[in-house]
């Protein structure tokens, strides 16, 4: 009987022991899987670094003062090329992985491909966001106060901001921009150039930026490009301006 008792004994620890060492197997195995689900995610999220983000409002949103073909051709076609080539060009390199503004801090250390390309894709993104339909009158009292201040008046810093994108010879771009010590200025860049890339002649932080290459007015105002200018105005996303004028700020503070 007190042999049956152990040999029962003897059973039912086997058993608890098996149970323990297989439950703590299986844990070990869930912890290195969600290990490996971590990484991965992490992989993905940096081979992700860069993406193309979708049109913030429909291609008609604008009407009438950018018109819908021309919104669709200039983001489905042209937008998507300069990312495309962007993508092509930086792949298999630490590019991947970098944020953009890092490259361009350096952007006169890569291929003239890089330069090109990786400004198309980012200046797009800006103007995009930098627009709406049913665009705000004015910015917010903050960032009126510092164009008054810095211009005189609201109107005069429209008068010279359309002036750098009428007189910018050929393709490329207007900006509003913050210096390092927080003071804004008006500047034009060629190609695809931004005030971001330490090839600018003047950097800074971009507020605002104008599109004056000939794709971004052509099919509705052909070669009246203050006309197209002067309908930009009609579309600026004064809030999304504003925002970006308190971000850069604080950025400056941070430093």
């Amino acid at each position: 009987m007190n042999k049956k008792k152990l040999s029962v004994t003897l059973i039912v620890l086997g058993f608890i022991v098996f149970q323990f060492t297989f439950n703590t197997q299986a844990q070990d195995i869930a912890n290195n899987q969600t290990i490996n689900n971590s990484n991965t995610q992490n992989n993905l999220s940096a081979l992700n670094k860069h993406v193309f983000n979708p049109l913030p409002y429909a291609y008609d949103a604008l009407e009438p003062y950018i018109d819908k073909q021309t919104m669709e051709i200039h983001y489905s076609k042209h937008h998507k090329a300069y990312y495309d080539n962007f993508m092509n060009a930086i792949k298999g390199t630490e590019m991947e992985t970098m944020d953009i503004t890092e490259i361009f801090k350096n952007i006169s250390k890569y291929p003239v491909a890089v330069r090109n390309n990786s400004g198309g894709y980012y200046n797009h993104t800006f103007f995009w966001e930098g627009m709406k339909p049913k665009s705000d009158i004015m910015p917010n009292s903050k960032l009126t106060e510092a164009i008054t201040k810095t211009f005189s008046s609201f109107e005069e810093f429209k008068k010279q901001f359309s002036e750098a994108g009428k007189t910018r010879f050929g393709s490329g771009w207007a900006w509003l921009s913050i210096d390092n010590e927080g003071n804004m200025f008006i500047y034009s860049t060629p190609n695809q150039d931004n005030p971001l890339m330490d090839i600018s002649e003047k950097k800074g932080i971009p507020l605002l930026a104008l599109d004056v290459w000939e794709h971004a007015y052509y099919l509705k105002y052909q070669n009246k490009r203050a006309d197209y200018i002067e309908a930009f105005w009609n579309v600026v996303n004064w809030a999304e301006v504003s925002k970006r004028y308190e971000n850069a700020l604080k950025s400056l503070d941070s430093r």
